[in-house]
């Protein structure tokens, strides 16, 4: 039988956070969750004509899966977090540039209009064993919205650095401010983790210890 998730979240029984996200962590921080980062690997490829819907669900299964297995026994019975963003561009996901000249096409196609970030979490139990159970799963969308560049700007930008490692090759909670002209939703949705929808999702679970 699966354990039943801890009715509180403290320093003594902590959300796992099952990603090694930073921006996710930060998250949890300014919501004062207790956690504990406990990474986990999964092939985030996409698979041929995959919907982008159905590619994030796939993902953030496979990584509450893993998530279960990792830790070791003293993480047993823990409820965990995982999550997953997606850049979506007429109905193209954009995942994490891989080179200076594929960020620069990524930032030109995104400028000048809107496109849509969809980050899918999902709550779970780790039971002894390694089995997960799923109690919540969401998916949350933000519209951002990208000022007109022009390649001087775009170069500039991706000259930063900072979009290497993100889906969409920018970063809305850094110097990509700068070229966000505004959204329409969840900020922190935009940043990798919705902040709102996962306190409601807490509290839905009777979770106490959610300031």
């Amino acid at each position: 039988m699966t354990a039943a998730p801890s009715p509180r979240l403290d320093p003594a029984c902590p959300l796992v956070l099952a990603s090694g996200s930073p921006r996710r962590r930060e998250v949890l921080e300014t919501l004062r969750i207790p956690h504990v980062v406990v990474p986990v690997d999964v092939d985030e490829s996409t698979r041929g004509a995959e919907p982008p819907a159905a590619y994030l669900e796939r993902i953030v299964t496979a990584k509450l899966e893993a998530g279960a297995r990792a830790g070791g026994p003293e993480r047993a019975a823990s409820l965990v977090l995982v999550a997953d963003t997606s850049v979506l561009v007429d109905g193209a996901i954009l995942g994490k540039p891989t080179s200076t000249e594929h960020a620069e096409e990524m930032i030109s196609r995104l400028a000048g209009r809107s496109h849509e970030v969809c980050t899918r979490f999902a709550l779970g139990v780790r039971a002894t064993g390694g089995a997960s159970t799923c109690l919540h799963a969401e998916t949350v969308r933000t519209v951002v919205h990208v000022r007109p560049l022009d390649a001087a700007q775009v170069r500039a930008y991706v000259a930063t650095g900072e979009g290497t490692d993100k889906a969409g090759a920018y970063a809305v909670q850094g110097i990509g401010a700068g070229i966000v002209s505004r959204i329409e939703g969840s900020y922190t949705n935009v940043v990798g983790l919705p902040a709102c929808e996962l306190v409601v999702a807490l509290e839905g679970l009777g979770i106490q210890g959610i300031r």
